[in-house]
């Protein structure tokens, strides 16, 4: 017979998990998120940055599938990549090892990228089982792709055999530019106009995915700029910035990865040259000042949306009212995941608001700026709310970073202005590796400089490629 001291600590632990699920902020992610803000350089823990207060920044994998079939001019995979398999068995070991890491480190709800090679060289049933180690270690994947990809990939990708769905929603990142090689239908492309059509089939399968089978997706557009392809940029988004894409991100090409894929003329782009090209395509001003993400001279984001055909921000960097907004949304909801269900995201906020209820008016007011700047109701109602993002990411030389990061290894700044320069990017980087063996976490461009090059030597030996090999395997 249960009594009432029984029914009593069964309420009490029922209402101590109902407390920790409508946390606004989950305890780990609440330490995660202190630590990687003590982690950050001083020169980066201004107000507008949001590593460490909303988010501990993008996290991918390594060394997990190295092997590409495109040959990109430049192209970041060191020529040791292609020696290796592509093997499933040891892609599922090494994303719950990684994710692992990853989790115990920074806490619940990251972004991931499920990243190396070329990831539909898995077949679809070993990506989606990469990608459902990754939820299950909480994290948000998005796949990373060359947008070479068909219909029946996508659906075997979402659906299991049964025909259920597995997915609510596939998130990937498909790189589109006139440096690529080997694109079925667009070998050698003359011009990014040449891709127009291949970006809007990629959209257009993920429609019919969504229509066919319910399954939603986000979906970004990456370009690597180098002088060849500058110019091109403003065309290729009044082309396509309407096609479905939520974000396009551009990256001044870097001297990384095989040093013979650098068959075009390179100098050095600086952000604001890159970024008034991009400002051009959108025909609108993209103010990146208010939220930073890792270091100023690695990133600048802008977040907004399509009103018909005008983009308008989501924040000003000009207007203090929006700057305090910003200030608020960070003290209030912090690392708020909305990504859940509706009533555990409404639980949540509701939670946040009542700690800090000085946050209603704030966000009230943002909202009236918004639909002022949108036109007014009618405009909303006729030209509709597209969001859409952009984004720059500058890596850096090879060249730089091995000399920087060896410094660094020892305890060491350097001296010398760009080597020093180098060392406080690397520091503030926003984009990081999970290395399990070792249990550290390590910035995108050292491991690209630094330790992609002997990972993939290790695993040719240990999986060397095959001209049958499966993906599958």
């Amino acid at each position: 017979m249960i009594g009432p001291m029984t029914t009593a600590r069964a309420a009490a632990r029922w209402l101590a998990r109902l407390e920790d699920l409508t946390r606004p902020e989950p305890r780990e992610l609440a330490r995660g998120l202190a630590e990687r803000w003590a982690s950050l350089p001083a020169g980066v823990r201004t107000t507008q940055q949001s590593i460490g207060r909303r988010t501990a920044g993008c996290e991918a994998t390594q060394g997990v599938f190295p092997r590409c079939n495109m040959a990109c001019t430049p192209c970041y995979l060191g020529p040791e990549a292609n020696r290796v398999r592509t093997d499933g068995a040891h892609t599922r070991g090494e994303v719950e090892r990684q994710m692992a890491q990853l989790r115990d480190r920074r806490g619940p709800w990251q972004n991931v990228q499920l990243i190396g090679g070329e990831v539909t060289l898995l077949g679809p049933e070993e990506h989606a089982a990469a990608l459902e180690r990754m939820v299950a270690a909480q994290r948000k994947p998005m796949s990373m792709t060359h947008g070479d990809i068909d219909d029946d990939y996508l659906t075997r990708l979402a659906l299991r055999p049964d025909g259920t769905r597995r997915f609510k929603r596939l998130m990937f990142a498909a790189h589109f530019d006139s440096l690529m090689r080997g694109r079925r239908g667009a070998e050698r492309p003359a011009d990014e106009a040449a891709l127009h059509r291949h970006r809007a089939q990629f959209v257009a399968r993920f429609a019919r995915l969504r229509r066919d089978h319910g399954v939603s997706s986000y979906l970004a557009h990456n370009m690597t700029v180098t002088p060849a392809n500058l110019e091109q940029i403003p065309d290729l988004l009044r082309s396509c910035a309407r096609q479905g894409w939520r974000m396009f991100s551009f990256q001044p090409a870097a001297f990384q990865g095989n040093p013979r894929r650098w068959k075009e003329p390179y100098r050095e782009l600086s952000a604001d040259v890159v970024w008034s090209r991009i400002e051009a395509g959108v025909g609108a001003r993209l103010p990146y000042r208010s939220v930073q993400v890792g270091d100023p001279r690695c990133n600048r984001s802008s977040q907004g949306a399509f009103v018909g055909d005008r983009w308008i921000p989501l924040l000003d960097d000009r207007d203090p009212r929006d700057l305090r907004a910003r200030d608020a949304v960070f003290l209030t909801l912090g690392g708020l995941n909305w990504e859940v269900r509706p009533a555990l995201a409404a639980a949540r906020c509701v939670r946040a608001l009542a700690r800090r209820p000085a946050m209603i008016p704030v966000a009230a007011g943002w909202a009236a700026r918004m639909v002022r700047r949108a036109g007014g109701p009618g405009a909303l109602a006729r030209g509709g709310f597209r969001p859409v993002t952009f984004v720059l990411h500058r890596f850096m030389d090879a060249e730089d970073v091995r000399p920087a990061w060896a410094l660094l290894e020892r305890g060491q700044l350097s001296d010398q202005p760009r080597l020093r320069e180098t060392q406080e990017r690397l520091l503030g980087c926003s984009y990081h590796m999970a290395h399990p063996d070792t249990g550290r976490l390590v910035p995108a461009c050292a491991q690209h400089a630094v330790y992609d090059g002997p990972a993939h030597r290790r695993l040719a030996g240990l999986m060397p490629a095959r001209a049958d090999a499966s993906a599958d395997g």
